[in-house]
C-alpha cells in the first residue's frame, strides 16, 4: 500500500506528469522492498502555495507505508525524490518537503478489507 503523493505549485504538461509518477512509483517500490503492485502515486499540480514567504515553485510530498521506515531510508529516499523532483519538475530541492508516514495496517483499507 505505499503511497507517494505531490502537491506543487508547477502545472507541467501532463505527459510530463504521467512519466514523472512511473518513475516515482518503481523507485518507491524498489526502496521499501514492496511489490509495484501496491504503489499508488498521485499528482495535484497549480496549487497555490508559498514556502519561506515565498511563491517560487515548491513541493510537498507525503510517502506512507505500513510498517516502519528507517532513518537510512528516509535519507535515502529524501535524496532520491528532491533530486528527482528537481530534475523533472525544474524545483529546487531546499523548496521540496517530505513527510514520511508509517501507517498501522488495520488502518489502511483495501479490497473491502484491510492490511492488519
Amino acid at each position: 500500500m505505499p503511497l507517494i503523493k505531490l502537491q506543487t505549485s508547477v502545472q507541467p504538461e501532463i505527459a510530463a506528469v504521467g512519466e514523472l509518477l512511473k518513475v516515482l512509483s518503481a523507485a518507491l517500490s524498489e526502496q521499501l522492498g514492496k511489490s509495484e503492485a501496491y504503489v499508488m502515486t498521485a499528482f495535484e499540480g497549480g496549487i497555490p502555495m508559498t514556502f519561506a514567504g515565498s511563491g517560487d515553485p515548491c513541493c510537498y510530498v507525503e510517502i506512507k507505508s505500513i510498517g516502519q521506515f528507517s532513518a537510512q531510508q528516509t535519507r535515502a529516499m529524501s535524496e532520491f525524490f528532491c533530486g528527482t523532483i528537481e530534475a523533472r519538475l525544474g524545483i529546487p530541492k531546499k523548496r521540496i518537503y517530505i513527510e514520511f508516514s508509517d501507517a498501522k495496517g488495520y488502518l489502511w483499507g483495501w479490497n473491502g478489507t484491510t492490511f492488519g
